[in-house]
């Protein structure tokens, strides 16, 4: 009897200290005047749990009960969550009037101080000044179309009679092609060695920022540590070397190409990670993606395999693409639109207040981050008549790409500068992968949407000869 009074006494005294320690949290940031409303559960870890475990069901939830502005307190920092599509637009066109790049501590953490998301002015300025300089359509055409081409076709052989897990091909394709490109690299143990610290880099970034050994972001750190002195060699190698090597590296460690300025060691070890980092994800799932949504929607499929049957006809076996032949794929990058549209490769964007900002009537304070949440305007019925269907055909009509609310590729000064050659990259792989293969997925393959689009237990796919 007395150890039920105890038990019941110490449940009593959890329940009464998890309710003052929720209340302190609410008390701790209610006290500024005109918040949006919300909730901000524990303190320090917030409401981080709830989020990474619901994902998309948490942002309805709070939006039905809250409307499209309310707080949280997400990833280690007070956050407001915006759903709305004009005052979206508005915030990202706005860097400079009360809003810097706000991505969470883990990210900023883990890929560095100087890469292109953190940083903004003069440096951001000249790094993003640097990385259009090495993706922009001369370049692409003349030396990174050719290279991507000649690895597509390797990456690709010999498929014809093989069960595959699309998602691990095109996560290596993504990353070895991001490899070649950047310094030259080829498949190998340097190769294996990146690959195996990125793929741990990649989980830190998007995790609560406590550096206890074993956790996600514990390990990104050391997977950060590893790659920077893996990178910092290569610079080194690539000095001692006197060889010209016609790569992105070449061109940040010289100064050429139109990149500006020379930017130090730190900044290019940084500029590259993130370069690294951000085409290894996008390429990768949206490749994965698109071979999955063209496996249910054989329409689809039979026009894109007719645009590049029709770009093979007059040339031979062994011809590459070449930059007429990818602007010619309209259909294809409608395809690919559409794929990270509907998938939602990216969920949003995040911003920091450097002032207090006024947004709909409400004060949010210095130092909050703004959620920039697109994921919802990607499947708004007023953009996207029946916009849980697939449907290429839908970017095909003018205007589309041009509308004030296309964010797929971001927003501001901050949309994505390698927008152009990720394009190029899953274009070519379709290509080859469409003109060469039939396929028809295998098991049961599940996807996940977040915090990323993934299939936890791959996604097979038995591929045959075309």
């Amino acid at each position: 009897m007395a150890l039920l009074l105890l038990l019941a006494v110490l449940a009593a005294t959890a329940v009464v200290a998890s309710s003052l320690l929720l209340r302190w949290n609410e008390v701790r940031y209610s006290r500024r005047r005109g918040l949006p409303p919300g909730t901000m559960g524990w303190p320090l870890f917030g409401e981080t749990t709830e989020f990474l475990k619901q994902g998309p069901s948490f942002m309805k939830a709070r939006r039905l009960r809250y409307g499209s502005l309310f707080r949280t307190h997400i990833l280690g920092c007070p956050t407001v969550v915006c759903m709305d599509p004009e005052l979206n637009r508005r915030t990202l066109a706005s860097e400079g009037a009360g809003f810097v790049p706000g991505y969470p501590q883990s990210m900023l953490d883990i890929l560095g101080p100087n890469n292109i998301a953190a940083v903004h002015g003069p440096l951001h300025r000249a790094m993003r000044g640097a990385m259009l300089a090495l993706t922009r359509p001369s370049m692409i055409r003349a030396a990174l179309l050719p290279k991507i081409d000649a690895f597509m076709r390797a990456h690709l052989h010999g498929w014809a009679g093989r069960r595959v897990d699309i998602q691990e091909m095109t996560k290596e394709m993504a990353l070895l092609s991001a490899l070649r490109q950047i310094a030259g690299i080829s498949a190998g143990p340097l190769s294996d060695a990146l690959k195996a610290e990125l793929y741990t880099l990649v989980l830190g970034t998007f995790s609560l920022p406590i550096n206890i050994p074993g956790t996600n972001y514990s390990k990104g750190l050391q997977a950060r540590k590893k790659l920077v002195a893996m990178l910092r060699q290569m610079i080194v190698d690539r000095r001692s070397s006197g060889c010209a090597q016609d790569d992105m590296l070449d061109a940040l460690l010289s100064g050429n190409e139109g990149t500006r300025a020379k930017l130090s060691d730190d900044q290019i070890i940084d500029l590259l990670i993130t370069l690294i980092y951000s085409g290894y994800e996008t390429v990768s799932t949206t490749s994965m993606m698109a071979v999955k949504y063209l496996s249910v929607n054989p329409k689809a499929l039979e026009q894109i395999r007719k645009e590049h049957l029709d770009i093979r006809k007059g040339k031979s076996p062994g011809d590459a693409l070449d930059w007429n032949d990818y602007k010619s794929m309209t259909f294809t990058k409608a395809v690919i639109y559409e794929t990270l549209r509907l998938a939602t490769v990216v969920n949003g964007l995040l911003r920091k207040t450097t002032q207090d900002v006024e947004m709909n009537g409400y004060i949010i304070p210095k130092g909050w981050r703004i959620y920039v949440y697109t994921r919802e305007i990607n499947y708004d019925p007023f953009l996207y008549p029946e916009p849980m269907v697939f449907n290429p055909w839908r970017w095909l009509e003018k205007g589309l790409e041009s509308h004030p609310h296309f964010m797929l590729f971001g927003g501001g000064s901050r949309m994505c500068p390698g927008k152009e050659v990720g394009t190029v990259e899953i274009a070519t792989f379709l290509h080859y992968f469409v003109t060469q293969y039939r396929w028809e997925e295998e098991g049961n393959n599940t996807i996940s949407k977040f915090p990323r689009v993934a299939a936890p237990n791959g996604l097979h796919i038995r591929v045959q000869g075309y």
